[in-house]
């Protein structure tokens, strides 16, 4: 049985300039099929962008880097056929941010429907930049919502074919410590949590995507949720939902709050240590 997961931190110009950092596996019944998914990913694809940290080093450098990446993207995309007409300023723009991901959401398509006539005839440097669009999206959001330390670990090639059980939902947290490990939002779309803080005009019924699949996808946040954090949050989406109720059709809000908490940090980390080692060089279990 995992008992542990151990991801090694590294200085991207220097893989030898690392550290280990060490995660205790909570026991829940989901926790060890996705040791064993993440294990399989490892034996067929890459991790996407090892260096994908979120909420490390100056704001304004974060700022600069969130937006120079996204609209790299549109300029990727723009080069084969012209259908993004706005671009990214300052990362406070959320109705922008909106617009671009709803052109990732048309483009691209949802999880499993990668098959309109757009995405099928794209060649590879442009599907990488619609892929990419999504991310620089979120990191657009994260920036300007506070730039929280965390990272994400995700293998897009991998099948999102696990979904949680209805009781697994009784795991989901709210309420977290500095290190945890929760499984990754997946989907292809938004959370009505998503929608909640986003205020999103362009997105369609069928992008609402609730958080069902998980896969080897995971996500360490540094920073703790508190209680009152987590009341404004729970206030705040339930009164949109409300105020929404028709949109959402049979989707309870009660299966909206949080994610799945899978590991704890054990380690005694500077958040500077892995400042300088943005990279994640390896991930295993003991």
């Amino acid at each position: 049985m995992n008992k542990k997961l151990h991801i090694e931190y590294a200085n991207p110009d220097d893989l030898s300039d690392s550290i280990l950092v060490e995660f205790a596996l909570r026991d829940y019944r989901i926790v060890q099929e996705w040791a064993e998914r993440v294990k399989y990913a490892q034996k067929l694809y890459k991790i996407d962008d090892p260096a994908r940290f979120y909420g490390f080093g100056p704001l304004e450098r974060q700022k600069a880097d969130a937006i120079g990446r996204i609209n790299q993207c549109v300029d990727i995309i723009n080069s084969r056929i012209p259908i993004i007409n706005r671009r990214i300023t300052y990362v406070e723009d959320q109705d922008t941010l909106n617009y671009l991901h709803s052109i990732f959401e048309k483009y691209h398509g949802l999880l499993g429907m990668q098959d309109g006539e757009y995405w099928q005839n794209a060649g590879p440097e442009v599907k990488q930049a619609l892929a990419d669009l999504n991310i620089a999206v979120h990191r657009c959001e994260t920036v300007a919502r506070g730039a929280e330390p965390r990272h994400v670990v995700t293998w897009f090639g991998m099948p999102k074919t696990e979904m949680y059980r209805y009781k697994d939902y009784e795991d989901f947290a709210y309420l977290w410590d500095a290190g945890t490990v929760f499984l990754n939002y997946v989907e292809i779309g938004k959370t009505m949590e998503d929608l909640c803080n986003d205020n999103d005009q362009y997105i369609s019924r069928d992008a609402f995507q609730p958080f069902r699949h998980w896969s080897a996808d995971f996500v360490v946040r540094y920073a703790p949720q508190t209680l009152e954090q987590c009341r404004v949050k729970r206030s705040a989406i339930t009164k949109f939902y409300y105020d929404h109720e028709k949109f959402f059709g049979d989707w309870r809000p009660e299966y909206t709050f949080g994610s799945l908490p899978v590991a704890d940090i054990i380690t005694n980390v500077d958040l500077k240590d892995i400042e300088s080692r943005q990279f994640v060089k390896s991930v295993n279990f003991v």
